[in-house]
């Protein structure tokens, strides 16, 4: 250990996965089908392996990892926690600045985390393929390494404007044996049907949803897996803030506030699940959601159920959402640009037991930027909004004259960013707002359902 950087050796990897559930002021909304009722357990047996659906809907608080996926999780695990001495020295402030780095992965980003447990429960349930969808890319080359892992196939349907955008996240599915495919496309009837009405499509990770959902159900050999909102992947991700509550102890910290870059929920529940218990004993912490402006799922979105994908084949959610047939700006922060968000993070933040708040592309570019040449560390764009919020956090401490403790996630690294970084540094990226309009017509298409 050093006094910047905070290892924990292999044996401290989790055992157990912490599920909130337990721990939340109010018991979950449960899922509804169709019908507008709760749904079972056997509605999800078409798409998720029997001990994925346990999850799911587990109120355990403490969920054993299995021995072969602490076996994988050791390759990168356990991430180590830095002090961010040279940010805090640039910024003259008075906090101190820790975040929790994710970027260490094979993939360069925290889905490793979930991928590898899921590969390893569908291989054990004798499941020989998986659909996915992805954004930016971090998670289809997760789940991509993870079927490497564990003897599967893996079909990635890529949102169309990332599958551009992003084309070495591509190359890096394409060298783990995954098939990648731009979404929306001709191979499934969603895909078909959107391609229909708007033939330049950019795509959307509802539609990405759409298309992988739709295939894994046709097929008796083929599951879907996910990599943020449901219950099971922001279980996996705990491994994040149990390590990083270790950490601080033993540097005898503890953060006033944590933040978290928030799209699906994943990054969210991962840092700030754990710390959860703490404020649930009346512990005095923050903990500070981060989303784009342009997509302001938790800030101004509306809280209600809806689908997790655009056609409607998932269950009905409750959550805060900008609706399911929501169509994102083209911003590069790929992985924030989902239309709702966890069922748990939007409970929990209609709780008020988190916060959120959203921020500008430039602006958090700018701090992407300043991170990297204090740092070293090039984030990946969704990573510098919570980069964003730590940084104006610390000003703040600063203009207050009061000490202060920060802890962020840098949930991935930026090196399959740069044509991000590019457009900034050439002055081409705009700032923008979701228009309240659109919020006004999303809610018009909102599922009519009471609850």
């Amino acid at each position: 250990m050093s006094d910047n950087k905070i290892y924990l050796p292999e044996s401290e990897i989790p055992t157990h996965w912490y599920n909130v559930i337990p721990d939340m002021p109010t018991p979950p909304a449960p899922y509804l089908g169709p019908d507008g009722n709760p749904i079972g357990a056997g509605a999800m047996e078409a798409i998720f392996p029997p001990a994925i659906i346990e999850q799911e809907t587990s109120d355990q608080r403490w969920i054993p990892i299995p021995e072969p996926v602490r076996e994988a999780l050791a390759l990168w695990r356990p991430a180590p926690l830095v002090r961010a001495r040279r940010l805090e020295q640039a910024l003259d402030t008075p906090a101190r600045i820790y975040f929790k780095y994710e970027g260490g992965s094979p993939a360069g980003s925290h889905k490793p985390n979930s991928a590898v447990a899921q590969a390893y429960y569908n291989a054990e349930a004798g499941i020989k393929r998986l659909t996915t969808e992805t954004g930016a890319g971090q998670w289809g080359s997760s789940l991509s390494l993870a079927g490497q892992m564990f003897g599967l196939d893996v079909r990635i349907y890529m949102v169309c404007i990332s599958y551009q955008q992003k084309p070495y996240r591509r190359s890096m599915m394409e060298t783990w044996g995954g098939e990648v495919i731009p979404s929306p496309s001709p191979y499934t009837q969603a895909g078909r049907e959107a391609l229909e009405r708007d033939p330049d499509s950019r795509g959307s990770l509802g539609m990405a949803i759409s298309e992988a959902v739709e295939e894994a159900a046709s097929r008796g050999d083929t599951n879907y897996a996910l990599g943020s909102v449901l219950n099971h992947v922001l279980l996996h991700q705990t491994v994040i803030g149990l390590e990083a509550k270790k950490q601080l102890a033993i540097a005898g910290d503890y953060p006033d506030v944590v933040f978290a870059p928030c799209g699906g929920g994943s990054n969210v529940g991962g840092i700030m699940f754990p710390f959860l218990a703490d404020k649930a004993a009346g512990k005095d912490i923050r903990l500070v959601a981060v989303e784009p402006a342009s997509c302001p799922t938790l800030t101004r979105g509306h809280y209600a159920y809806d689908y997790g994908d655009s056609v409607g084949l998932t269950p009905m959610m409750k959550m805060y959402t900008l609706g399911h047939d929501f169509m994102p700006p083209g911003i590069h922060a790929g992985g924030l640009r989902y239309h709702g968000d966890s069922a748990l993070v939007s409970q929990l933040y209609h709780d008020q037991v988190l916060e959120a708040q959203s921020v500008q592309q430039i602006a958090t570019f700018e701090a992407g930027v300043l991170f990297s040449r204090t740092q070293g560390i090039i984030p990946a764009p969704e990573s510098a909004h919570a980069i964003r919020a730590a940084i104006d956090e610390a000003l703040a401490a600063k203009e207050e004259g009061r000490e202060k403790t920060i802890l962020f996630t840098l949930s991935g690294h930026g090196h399959f960013d740069m044509s991000a970084y590019d457009r900034y540094f050439a002055g081409e990226l705009e700032d923008m707002d979701y228009p309240s309009e659109a919020l006004a017509r999303a809610r018009q298409s909102l599922p009519k359902v009471e609850g």
